[in-house]
């Protein structure tokens, strides 16, 4: 190796480290831009709109790993401009975020058991009225082979795997107990549309024109019940959540 080799260094390269790469391909070549990791997410979900917390520096490369800097021609070939800045941020909104198979292994085996915890809070055994341990409902993931999608997020999966679930152990998505009073004229009508969300109606009293209706209801009907009430009744109906699941605790009972 001759003495000018070994002193050389290329003036455009950056050494770069802890870094989460986008990559974009455009005009035939491709770009990328060095990130922190964990931001590029929380940029695209609009949870960090500060672009210096997410760009480590605001230069568009060929190569992040070899700290290959891209052309200024090339750049306006393919984006129209040279501005750096504007160039990162098409970068990291349309590009594709590059991470490490251990990377992604990780990341997809902490949304599995965060799908499962979930699915565990949401739903019970209605043989039992108790609710599943988190394994358990790994186990069952497993069994139906659950393949997680990491574009989506947990909440939005558990739904999903519901189904899924109930084909190899009975489970039923958890009731809530509300308990609806409301006087005057509105009652009768608004105990009318309240009757076609509930699972089941336990209770139903009157009094002088005043309803008391105790019900279960499935957790994603809560919000449409609690705007009938509030907006039948101007405000002046009750409703009141008695407990969040369907579930035995030992000998209690709910008077």
């Amino acid at each position: 190796m001759s003495k000018t080799s070994k002193i050389f260094t290329p003036t455009n390269q950056i050494r770069l480290t802890n870094v989460a790469v986008v990559r974009m391909k455009k005009a035939g070549k491709r770009f990328e831009i060095a990130c922190y990791r964990n931001k590029v997410i929380s940029w695209r979900n609009k949870l960090e709109k500060d672009i210096d917390e997410v760009l480590q520096t605001h230069t568009v490369f060929i190569n992040v790993s070899k700290g290959q800097v891209a052309k200024k021609e090339d750049l306006i070939k393919a984006f129209g401009t040279d501005n750096q800045t504007e160039i990162c941020k098409e970068i990291l909104t349309k590009g594709e975020l590059q991470v490490s198979d251990k990377e992604r292994h990780s990341a997809l085996d902490s949304m599995f058991k965060d799908i499962a915890t979930t699915v565990a809070n949401k739903c019970i055994n209605p043989e039992t009225k108790r609710p599943y341990t988190i394994t358990m409902i790994e186990k069952a993931m497993k069994d139906v082979h659950f393949s997680v999608k990491p574009n989506r997020n947990a909440k939005q999966q558990a739904l999903d795997v519901i189904p899924q679930l109930k084909a190899v152990m009975p489970l039923e998505r958890a009731q809530m107990r509300l308990r609806v009073l409301v006087s005057g004229k509105e009652a009768k009508k608004l105990r009318d549309k309240i009757e076609k969300l509930v699972t089941k109606l336990e209770t139903e009293e009157w009094d002088n024109g005043t309803l008391d209706l105790v019900c279960l209801i499935d957790p994603g009907h809560y919000r449409e019940i609690n705007e009938l009430v509030r907006s039948e009744t101007k405000g002046s109906g009750l409703l009141e959540l008695l407990n969040l699941k369907e579930i035995v605790e030992g000998d209690e009972v709910l008077e």
